[in-house]
């Protein structure tokens, strides 16, 4: 039954990549990984993205953008977006173009997506040092700066918006 339709026969890493890339995008080391994880070999993996890549089928800008545009909605700052694409392989350069493609569409307003994430997340502004640092904390740890940080304190429950 060699090379049957049920799959059975040995994958390539083109249709490996392929299929990966039907269901999200992937950045190129992510998807370098997963096909050394399926046991390619590093040079068929190396002209397979090459190939895909001239192909238009894999691109770590596209991928940059829609990542950076699923954070936003999700209510993460830019510090923690920065270093999530830093970790997928991207460089600076290609990190700061999606940023600027971001903020060239009007997307990205981080002192307003703080506030908005800041007033989803608590009632108000908190009574006690202790419960203003736990909403410092639940921004920070959502990648927001500290301008960011203080603004959101300062406007999240105000009425005059």
């Amino acid at each position: 039954m060699l090379g049957d339709a049920s799959g059975g026969g040995e994958s390539t890493p083109r249709s490996d990549a392929i299929r990966l890339l039907a269901r999200r995008e992937y950045s190129r080391q992510e998807l370098a990984e997963r096909l050394a994880a399926k046991g390619h070999e590093a040079e068929a993996i190396a002209e397979c993205l090459e190939a895909l890549v001239d192909q238009g089928l894999q691109s770590d800008e596209r991928f940059a953008e829609g990542f950076l545009r699923s954070r936003i909605l999700r209510g993460q700052g830019p510090m923690k977006i920065r270093l999530d694409l830093e970790r997928r392989g991207l460089d600076r350069e290609e990190i700061r173009h999606a940023f600027d493609e971001t903020a060239r569409r009007g997307e990205g307003d981080w002192f307003a997506l703080a506030r908005e994430a800041l007033a989803r997340r608590f009632p108000g502004p908190g009574d006690t040092p202790r419960e203003r640092a736990r909403r410092e904390r639940f921004l920070a740890g959502r990648g927001f700066d500290f301008d960011q940080v203080r603004h959101a304190l300062e406007t999240a429950w105000s009425t005059d918006d």
